[in-house]
């Protein structure tokens, strides 16, 4: 980085000018002019430079990131370890493709997953450069590995936008918008949202009732068991609205899989790599998937997929799928960085701090009349808006009035699904930035009640 932070003094928001200023607002406005518009984005920050959980603008601003660059940055922005990694990768081995040659690293790290992901036995892994990247390979690969064709996924499912993953993703309708027609095959069912039941269940029925209607009414009149390949689903939904479905949702489908042969894939890609204070989200519902995706926080800021899967269900033969760029060696230096970071306290610090923001936030429910529900693991934590606690009623406008106030107090936060808040700090946070953002949350979230 051009400049180096203090971490003592410089681990809490200060704001120089209003926001946006002058210099971001010259390059929102270039922006425009040469930029796709169909990027969303929330306010106008213009990052210059960053570290741990700070990120500071082009006017000098100084922001505290609970985005993480969209749960991405685990071990922090430039953490020294993962940022002498990458150089000195960089310095030998740049690109080879993983494809046509070999190297090391794409071994060392492929070892570490197959220990890590749930399962015993051996797995192979295939190495991608997103998330999205990641569920097409699984698509690919269940459709190989099974014979079938159809795929099951879920409402409010958010699994990326090439086209394969954009016929399982069902968050947003401006994301499928005059895109169609999708990869045919692809079912959708309700996903167990205990806060707001898809079936209309209370909360502690709601696993029973979107089972049963997979299992008693769409897998007996919408499509055979025996044509479909996979199940494919997010343990924790993420852009639908870090939904955290009861744990016998998800062992019932896991159950169903089993006893029809369908493959089950775990979407890990938000909730994977310790977010959620464990490796693996699957890991708090003790399932077991067959092929696992996961992206974002993988190498920490180095764009990196991963699928693993059991060495029986990925046996196809050379050529059936490959990627240029899948695996290259920098990315894979700053995955290793990352992993070993994690393995060595950031797993147990987002646990812990986890554990702690929940804790806080327990009671919001009935402090503030906006906030309806409390939820997640780990530092994944959703906050679902809502205008009458009664009715339900989504407070969208506010959702957003609030994520936009946090901005301007220097805190970053994004909304998911239609009006839910989410925290998803890097994973380095100390209890006194948890803390400072809490209070700055706070102070947006009771603005925007008042008004």
């Amino acid at each position: 980085m051009p400049k180096t932070m203090n971490a003592v003094s410089e681990k809490l928001p200060h704001l120089k000018t209003p926001l946006p200023g002058p210099e971001a607002r010259r390059i929102v406005e270039l922006d425009a002019r040469y930029i796709s518009p169909s990027y969303t984005r929330s306010y106008p920050l213009v990052a210059r430079r960053a570290q741990g959980a700070i990120v500071e603008d082009v006017d000098g601003n100084r922001f505290l990131d609970f985005s993480a660059g969209i749960a991405v940055v685990a071990a922090g922005h430039c953490h020294p370890e993962i940022v002498e990694a990458i150089q000195r990768q960089a310095a030998e081995l740049i690109h080879m493709s993983g494809t046509d040659f070999y190297y090391e690293n794409m071994i060392e790290l492929a070892s570490k997953l197959e220990a890590i992901t749930p399962g015993a036995g051996p797995k192979r892994t295939f190495f991608t450069n997103s998330g999205t990247e990641a569920i097409e390979c699984a698509l690919k690969l269940a459709r190989w590995s099974t014979g079938r064709t159809h795929f099951i996924a879920f409402y409010n499912c958010f699994h990326g936008r090439t086209f394969g993953s954009l016929s399982l993703t069902s968050s947003k309708a401006v994301q499928r918008e005059r895109m169609g027609p999708f990869l045919p095959g692809v079912v959708h069912a309700p996903y167990a949202y205990p806060y707001r039941c898809p079936m209309g269940a209370p909360p502690e029925r709601c696993a029973e009732a979107c089972l049963s209607q997979l299992e008693n009414v769409i897998l007996k009149t919408v499509v055979s068991p025996k044509d479909v390949a996979a199940i494919v689903v997010e343990p924790i939904q993420g852009e639908g609205g870090y939904v955290v479905p009861p744990k016998e949702f998800l062992q019932g489908l896991e159950r169903l899989c089993r006893q029809h042969g369908i493959l089950l894939v775990a979407d890990e890609v938000q909730s994977g790599m310790g977010r959620t204070g464990r490796w693996w989200a699957s890991e708090h519902f003790g399932i077991t998937p067959d092929i696992v995706c996961t992206a974002k926080g993988i190498a920490s800021g180095m764009p990196l997929g991963a699928v693993v899967a059991r060495a029986e269900v990925m046996s196809w033969p050379p050529g059936a799928h490959a990627s240029t760029f899948g695996g290259n060696p920098v990315c894979i230096a700053a995955a290793l960085a990352t992993m070993r970071l994690l393995e060595n306290g950031l797993l147990e610090n987002a646990r812990k701090l986890g554990d702690y923001i929940l804790g806080r936030l327990a009671d919001w429910p009935q402090r503030h009349r906006l906030v309806g529900e409390v939820r997640g693991r780990g530092l994944m934590v959703g906050l679902e808006l809502v205008r009458d606690k009664q009715s339900k009623e989504r407070a969208a406008e506010e959702r957003n009035a609030v994520v936009d106030a946090a901005f301007q107090r220097g805190l970053l936060i994004l909304g998911c699904g239609p009006n839910t808040l989410r925290l998803m700090p890097p994973l380095v946070i100390d209890q006194e930035q948890a803390d400072c953002a809490l209070a700055l949350l706070e102070e947006s979230l009771t603005e925007v009640e008042k008004q």
